[in-house]
């Protein structure tokens, strides 16, 4: 499960990476462009946007990267960034592989059997 975890989590990341640049121009061109804005339509908040575009993927890739070795630590970041993915964006064709690969990804790494072993880190 704990494999499974780390490559959902990756591949929610790197899908991730395309939907947070998308958001975070788009988020940005419509703060700088008012009438774009109006056209396309404006955001909420855009700044949520874009800390959601820069910290969803981040905590996808490095939560998948954590899931072997740290499954609970890196099941909260996968759980953390399958929120961040839905509150910022919302699930559309764009991102509902991003939110089902981390949110499976994150129960996985949680309800992994074994505890984490127990290692000196120094």
């Amino acid at each position: 499960m704990r494999s499974a975890a780390s490559l959902l989590g990756i591949i929610a990341g790197l899908i991730g990476i395309i939907v947070g640049m998308v958001g975070f121009g788009f988020a940005t061109v419509t703060e700088q462009n008012a009438e774009l804005g109006e056209i396309f339509g404006l955001l909420d908040n855009p700044a949520f946007v874009k800390f959601a575009s820069f910290s969803a993927p981040l905590l996808a890739i490095a939560g998948g990267a954590m899931a072997k070795t740290r499954a609970l630590w890196g099941g909260i970041a996968l759980l953390v960034s399958c929120v961040l993915f839905y509150t910022g964006f919302g699930f559309n064709v764009g991102t509902m592989f991003p939110i089902g690969f981390a949110g499976l990804a994150g129960v996985l790494a949680i309800a992994a059997g074994k505890p984490d072993e127990e290692r000196a880190h120094f």
